[in-house]
């Protein structure tokens, strides 16, 4: 009889790189850096405690005019990370919405989208 043997692999990577777009369907006022960092440290708040809240997460970079940004968090919390933006339901008293655009243990990989790849 053959045997079989499960394996596992996880990535060794220290950071996982998270590519986020904040959705405010009725306008209004956008958030600054700043406040994108505490609404990110506030949905990790609410969903997790204050226990999420100490999770180590750094705005790489953000774009104020699309709502949009590359995350850095360390890879035990990067469940926890997206489970609280995805559960995150309101900004100042407004519906919104974070969306994850894509995830990645490699940055580089999230300098370009292969899906809007133009070939000539």
């Amino acid at each position: 009889a053959a045997a079989f043997e499960r394996r596992v692999l996880r990535s060794g990577a220290e950071h996982h790189y998270l590519r986020v777009r904040l959705e405010l369907p009725d306008g209004g006022a956008r958030p600054n850096a700043a406040q994108f960092k505490q609404l990110v440290v506030t949905a990790l708040r609410e969903l997790h405690g204050e226990v999420g809240a100490a999770l180590p997460v750094d705005v790489l970079i953000y774009e104020e005019k699309t709502l949009s940004a590359i995350l850095r968090v360390i890879s035990s919390g990067l469940v926890k990370l997206w489970s609280a933006l995805t559960l995150l339901g309101f900004y100042q008293n407004r519906r919104c919405a974070f969306r994850v655009l894509q995830t990645s243990p490699f940055l580089l990989a999230l300098s370009g989208n292969s899906r809007e790849l133009v070939l000539d």
